[in-house]
């Protein structure tokens, strides 16, 4: 996506004029501000549920979309104009999938949060060719979570995700009910996905990171939730719960409601947490994911905002700084919607303390940049290097260093619990398994390896600002 000269605050106001009637001049509504504009209704990615004996069929595609009123912008989406379908599969089934690449160039499909083998991960080494089909099996063999695919070509992943390439997958397995959480999709159950962009004059939305993109990671000045600007969800007055998906480059978001009302993690990357844990913000960082809990049982409409970056480090990312929260959306209770859910549920399920003991090794990547390039302990990412070997079924306990700024740290195929996060204990929203951690300074984590990689289809683990990744802040491992 790219085009000449890009969208100033003005010009995104103008894009969002009816999205958004009544907004401030720079375009968003501020926390605060009533959440009774006028606005397109939340978009609803469609459910796509699997089949036994039908496979999962997915086409990365050209599209057109709009993002605010206005006209249509060329885009990418999976069997979709523009982002693609919500997936949702159960665990302990067995998933056919095929998927066509129906670009004009050749990308791959991730399965990012699936704990997979490595020939199916749908990293680098899964090459798909310019209109050709992979074709494989998905074996779900883990507990409910939120997870997410994208592309995942060496050099050309940041374009093709901001270009539109993403889609959610949700693994169930039936127990939401007797755990009291909402599950009817699209109306107490629904998928948020977060991102930023830059519009050029036509609204057609701009990637041509420059210097200072490939240092910090391109980030846009509009924010889009299901990829539209200032969405409204009407919504029972009772529990709702929001997955909510970090799919930008590389924005932190920092989300609370206007009011400042408290809500819940109930669940993060690799599934449900212990019991719901009481917050009133959130800071969530590329390829991130958490199920969240909102009561809106008082009927009071409010508005989800985006507080100012809190994180930091020697080199600050620009975009992120922004002086006062944004509005990403809004939420108008219906009092005629009975909801299913109008009390908190209590304990979710059982969440160990991490086994430090059972670590079989200590491993230290620093995540730095050298000049223009990225890098892991000082090495560039290579296709054809092999970093290590893990021993499958073992344990390792890893420290990231982030030597200039914060990094979201990603790793395929594997879960992880966090130890410490800049010398401190996670927070209760953090203590689960996850897949991505934002590394401020440095961190501890113990990664379980219950996959098995090859040295043909290794696993990565890499920075997801995705033009870090691009630029090399990946290295790879194999798993026997």
């Amino acid at each position: 996506m790219s085009g000449s000269g890009t969208f100033t605050r003005r010009h995104v106001l103008s894009l969002s004029a009816t999205a958004a009637a009544g907004a401030l001049a720079t375009g968003f509504l501020r926390a605060g501000q009533a959440a009774d504009a006028g606005g397109q209704v939340l978009p609803i990615p469609q459910l796509m549920e699997t089949r036994k004996g039908e496979p999962l069929r997915l086409a990365l595609r050209k599209g057109r979309h709009t993002f605010g009123p206005g006209k249509t912008a060329p885009t990418l989406g999976i069997s979709a104009d523009y982002l693609g379908p919500v997936v949702r599969v159960r665990s302990g089934e067995d998933v056919a999938f095929q998927v066509s690449n129906q670009l004009d160039e050749a990308t791959s499909l991730h399965w990012h949060g699936l704990e997979i083998p490595s020939h199916i991960d749908g990293g680098p080494h899964n090459e798909i060719k310019r209109g050709a089909t992979w074709s494989d099996v998905l074996p779900i063999r883990q507990p409910a979570a939120t997870t997410w695919f994208h592309p995942h070509p060496h050099g050309a992943t940041g374009r093709q995700v901001y270009g539109g390439l993403a889609g959610m997958m949700i693994i169930a397995d039936g127990g939401d009910r007797e755990r009291g959480l909402p599950s009817e999709y699209g109306v107490d159950d629904l998928p948020l996905i977060l991102q930023d962009k830059r519009f050029d004059r036509t609204g057609a939305p701009v990637y041509n990171p420059g210097m200072m993109d490939r240092m910090h990671g391109f980030q846009g000045d509009a924010l889009l939730v299901n990829g539209v600007i200032g969405p409204v969800a009407t919504v029972p007055a009772g529990f709702v719960r929001l997955r909510v998906l970090n799919g930008a480059n590389a924005r932190n978001f920092n989300l609370r409601f206007s009011d400042r009302r408290t809500f819940w993690a109930v669940a993060g990357d690799g599934g449900l947490l212990a019991k719901p844990t009481e917050l009133t913000s959130l800071l969530i960082a590329p390829g991130e994911r958490y199920e969240l809990l909102a009561d809106f049982t008082d009927g009071r409409n409010v508005s989800l905002v985006n507080d100012p970056d809190p994180s930091h480090g020697t080199m600050a990312m620009p975009m992120s700084q922004q002086s006062a929260p944004e509005r990403l959306m809004d939420f108008r209770p219906d009092a005629a919607r009975k909801p299913e859910i109008s009390r908190l549920p209590g304990a979710l399920g059982a969440l160990s303390e991490p086994d430090v003991k059972s670590a079989a090794a200590w491993r230290t990547f620093r995540l730095n940049a050298m000049g223009m390039n990225m890098g892991i302990n000082g090495q560039p990412y290579a296709m054809d290097r092999l970093d290590f070997t893990a021993k499958l079924g073992s344990t390792e306990i890893w420290e990231i260093i982030s030597a200039d700024m914060p990094h979201p740290f990603h790793v395929h195929g594997a879960s992880f619990r966090i130890l410490s996060s800049n010398g401190r204990k996670p927070p209760a929203h953090q203590a689960g398994w996850k897949d991505v951690l934002l590394v401020e300074e440095q961190a501890e984590i113990l990664v379980r390896f219950n996959q098995p990689a090859s040295s043909h289809h290794p696993f990565m683990y890499h920075c997801h600002i995705l033009e870090h990744e691009d630029q090399g802040m990946m290295g790879q491992f194999a798993v026997a």
